[in-house]
């Protein structure tokens, strides 16, 4: 209860500071490799798992507008989270190691990536929570 009560208050959070990232253009001359080991991420998804259990894994249905075809999939908090949690890291990395060539691409890489792909991660995440937050309260 209180991992669910903390992840509503700090996802929001992290999605209104990434809208405030500045944009920036990048060569890619000086993309930092990532810090974040497949054992960090497999950690921090292994973690969010056993705190969360059965109520980890939901099934989402998508519609694709395009092919007017509906897909249901199983999704997962814990991924999502491990999905946010390793650009975050890796751009924070960068600033920790004061390495300023790579300080530009960092943000380049952290602001594109939000928008392909971890923005939307963390706003499935925060629905999931949302359900199971609010469901157990209801029980």
């Amino acid at each position: 209860e209180d991992f669910v009560g903390t992840m509503l208050k700090l996802l929001p959070l992290l999605y209104v500071k990434a809208q405030l990232l500045p944009k920036v253009d990048s060569e890619g001359d000086f993309l930092p490799q990532g810090k974040v080991t497949e054992d960090d991420y497999n950690w921090i998804r292994r973690t969010v798992y056993d705190i969360l259990g059965n109520d980890d894994e939901y099934l989402e249905v998508s519609y694709e507008n395009e092919m007017e075809t509906d897909e249901t999939q199983w999704r997962s908090v814990s991924e999502h989270l491990a999905d946010i949690y390793q650009p975050v890291r890796n751009f924070l990395a960068v600033y920790q190691d004061g390495v300023e060539d790579c300080m530009t691409d960092a943000l380049w890489a952290l602001t594109d990536n939000f928008e392909l792909y971890w923005g939307e991660a963390l706003v499935n995440a925060l629905r999931r929570l949302h359900v199971i937050r609010y469901a157990k309260m209801d029980n």
